[in-house]
């Protein structure tokens, strides 16, 4: 492994910071606000490759001057049915709403990552994507999840790692990618950084 090489995330997600810590390497949080809108048409994939782009050079651009070396790491997560995309909920109405469209059926969820190397520039984007099945749920149900609060700042009104992992029946794909970051997929572009993370 590098000697000296520190993750820096581009994120204030408590969800991704704690899978940060499990890989076992030294990491700093750094984050710079970037407009997330999008003025053109963009397939998920792009989307969520665009906005952890920005994410990451957003960050790369404010550490230059303050002497800060390390492998940048954004991450952006969507909701995807039908064409039609989830992101985080603007008020329990919203959530309720997402919630009812996304019960009784399957869903995508969108996961992009971008390495950016601080010294050299390197740059590295990727994405995955996983299916969920959610179960069938009444109104009811809905309501009584969304008002633990748990659904608000979370893509498609739900946290898999919570209370959420109730209303799911099933995935195809990697379980952290609907977390927001998938470790396994993050683990093979550091390894392409010279990091290795077993």
């Amino acid at each position: 492994m590098l000697k000296n090489s520190q993750l820096i995330l581009a994120s204030s997600s408590p969800r991704r910071q704690q899978l940060i810590r499990s890989l076992n390497l030294p990491y700093t949080i750094c984050v710079n606000d970037v407009d997330e809108t999008l003025t053109e048409k963009l397939t998920p994939v792009e989307i969520v490759e665009v906005l952890s782009t920005k994410k990451a050079a957003a960050v790369f651009e404010k550490i230059q001057s303050k002497n800060k070396h390390g492998i940048i790491i954004g991450a952006d997560t969507i909701v995807v049915k039908d064409e039609q995309i989830f992101g985080k909920p603007k008020d329990k109405n919203d959530a309720i709403s997402m919630l009812l469209q996304l019960q009784g059926t399957k869903h995508e969820v969108y996961s992009g990552i971008t390495c950016i190397d601080s010294d050299s520039g390197k740059r590295i984007v990727e994405s995955q994507k996983t299916i969920v099945h959610m179960k069938s749920l009444q109104i009811e149900q809905i309501e009584r999840y969304v008002n633990t609060g748990e659904p608000m700042d979370k893509a498609g009104a739900y946290a898999i790692q919570g209370l959420g992992a109730t209303i799911v029946d099933s995935i195809e794909g990697s379980y952290f990618n609907v977390v927001g970051l998938s470790l396994s997929l993050l683990s093979d572009m550091l390894g392409e950084f010279g990091i290795e993370v077993i």
